[in-house]
Order: structure tokens, then C-alpha cells, then sequence
């Protein structure tokens, strides 16, 4: 059993964007082909702690490298007031010739990366026929900076962001960082969420909210949203326009915005096709000029298991992480 740390999770996938999204594009095709099992997250909540959860994402991912195994995943908000990550995550890797656990690897890093991927993904393949030069973030936490760390790794027209947060403090610790990880992009703040949606085609929402509080009125006709928090969105907005998703069992789940507009429809038939599916050709999604393109990930935990599974070959080879002796009963004499 070899446990793999934070740091050695950051050393190892920090400077490979462009590769972490395409270890995401080859697990969303596995995926979109029938070569993955993604069974539904498992949410456990809290009594009086509407805001806490923990959720567990067991997966299986085929292909010539398989992997199986689970994220267990944190999200305690008020962490942030406290100067703590709002989200902690292990994900455990079991082999798949004897099925016992062979890595645990903190899953924070990885959990972080495969979302920022995912949406990189999605702006790279629904934008080829206008690139952005700039983007909102709205939210300013460790999802959006790793948004914006992928999105510019394939999309190397960004040279603009606007930030927007309720806490003006946290955007201006946010702009602190980028001035050494993105020296001479332009940065600009928005003073409320309509200036933000307005200030450019591509727009990043990755908030903590709980339930809807926007529409996209204020969204310039033809953008693109990477709706990576899933429920920012009123259901109405999503009623006109163009819905991408990861998957739509998965999304449409746990009172998400897309779960809300099939509640209000009675169908799906709002979704214009899943992502693994435009990446393998089998299904044509015909822009209408002027609609806005929202991408609701619901973030599947073969995802994960992609980068997972990357970090601990990666690790093995260079001998990084901590072997546990002992961790398992030995074998029967």
C-alpha cells in the first residue's frame, strides 16, 4: 500500500495542463463508448448542516491503462473563514487483479485539476469558432485559478479576466496570485454579478451557492458558461439555451440547476448532447447563432481516477509517497 501526499500530487501535475485535459477528453470518450461504470455519487449530509457534505464517487475506467477505485470527497464552506480549504478529498486505488487497495492519494489536487480540465475541454471544443481573449470568473477560490491556469493552457488567445466575488477581499487576493502565475494577463473586477456575466463571451461560475440566484439576461448573446458549481443557474435560463453535459443521469441529480429545469419539463430533451459524445463524433451539435452554450459538469469520478491513476504510475516510477507495510493481512500460509 503506498500513500501519496499533497506535495507529491502537486509535483507531479503541476506544468501539465494541456496533458490533464487531454487524460479528461480520453475518459470522457471511454466513457461516452460504454467502457467506463459510474455509478451514482454517494451524498451523506448533516442534520442542521445544510451546507456540509461529503460525497463518495466509486468508478471504473477501461481502456489500455484500467483503473477502479473511489473519491471521498469533503465540502465544508465556512472552512474558508477560517483560512482552510473548503474542500479535502482522499481517493483510494484498488487493483484490479485481486481487488485490494493499493494507493491512497489525496485527492484535493486531483479533484481541483479534473474540473478545471473539464471545463478547459469544453471551452476548447465549443469555442472553435470564435475563440475568447478574455473570461469572467465568478468565484474567486481554487477552482476558478485552476480554471484559468487550464483554460490558458489551450487557449492561448486569453489575454483578459474579469473577477468577480461577493467578497471583494478574496478577488483581490485571487488578482495578488495571478500577477506571479499569469504575468501580463490584464485584470479587471466587476462590481456586481451582471457586470461579470457582461464583460466577456466565456464566463466561469465555481461558487459554493446552494440554490439558483441568476438568470443570464446579462450574458452577451453567443457566450459560452462553464456552469462548473451546478447550481447557480435559474432552470428558466437553461430552457433557452444550449445545454452541454458530462452526463445527464449524473447531472440531473440532487436539486442542480439541470435537475430543476427537468423537473419544470418534464424531460431532458433541453440537453443538446453530452461532451464524450461531441468528442466521438456521435452527436452534431448545430449552434444556434446568438444562443448562449451552457456546460453543466457534474464532475464523474472516473475523472479523477484518470488523473488518479497518472499520479500514482507517475509516483511509482520516481519513487515518491509512503509505503505502508503491514496495511492488509498477509496470505494464507
Amino acid at each position: 500500500m503506498i500513500v501519496i501526499r499533497h506535495a507529491d500530487v502537486e509535483s507531479i501535475l503541476n506544468g501539465r495542463e494541456a496533458d490533464n485535459v487531454r487524460t479528461v477528453a480520453e475518459a470522457y470518450r471511454l466513457h461516452a463508448s460504454g467502457q467506463t461504470a459510474v455509478p451514482h455519487s454517494v451524498f451523506l449530509r448533516f442534520p442542521g448542516h445544510d451546507r456540509d457534505r461529503i460525497i463518495g464517487l466509486p468508478a471504473y475506467r477501461g481502456g489500455d491503462r484500467p483503473v477502479a477505485g473511489m473519491k471521498w470527497i469533503s465540502s465544508f464552506p465556512a472552512n474558508i473563514e477560517s483560512g482552510l480549504q473548503r474542500a479535502s478529498a482522499a481517493i483510494l486505488l484498488n487493483s484490479l487483479a485481486t481487488g485490494h487497495p493499493e494507493a491512497l492519494v489525496e485527492g484535493s489536487v486531483i479533484s481541483a485539476m479534473r474540473t478545471a480540465a473539464s471545463a478547459a475541454l469544453a471551452a476548447e471544443l465549443l469555442t472553435r469558432d470564435a475563440r475568447p481573449t478574455g473570461v469572467a470568473l465568478v468565484g474567486c477560490g481554487v477552482i476558478n485559478q485552476e480554471i484559468l491556469r487550464h483554460l490558458r493552457a489551450v487557449l492561448p488567445e486569453l489575454s483578459e479576466v474579469t473577477l468577480f466575488d461577493r467578497a471583494r477581499p478574496r478577488a483581490e487576493e485571487f488578482a495578488g496570485r495571478l500577477a506571479a502565475d499569469a504575468p501580463g494577463l490584464r485584470v479587471a473586477y466587476a462590481d456586481s454579478l451582471d457586470e461579470a456575466l457582461g464583460a466577456h463571451p466565456l464566463i466561469s461560475f465555481a461558487t459554493t451557492a446552494g440554490v439558483p440566484h441568476t438568470g443570464l439576461d446579462a450574458v452577451r448573446p453567443g457566450s459560452l458558461v462553464l456552469h462548473v458549481s451546478l447550481r447557480d443557474l435559474h432552470p428558466e435560463a437553461l430552457l433557452g439555451a444550449h445545454n452541454i453535459v458530462d452526463d445527464a443521469d449524473h447531472v440531473c441529480r440532487e436539486r442542480t440547476s439541470p435537475h430543476l429545469a427537468e423537473q419544470l419539463t418534464g424531460d431532458r430533451d433541453f440537453i443538446d448532447a453530452s461532451i464524450g459524445e461531441l468528442l466521438n463524433g456521435e452527436r452534431e451539435f448545430v449552434r444556434v447563432p446568438g444562443r448562449t452554450t451552457v456546460f453543466s459538469p457534474f464532475g464523474l469520478g472516473v475523472l479523477d481516477l484518470a488523473l488518479a491513476a497518472a499520479v500514482y504510475d507517475t509516483a511509482a516510477a520516481k519513487g515518491l509517497g509512503v509505503r505502508v507495510d503491514g496495511f492488509l493481512p498477509p496470505p494464507a500460509a
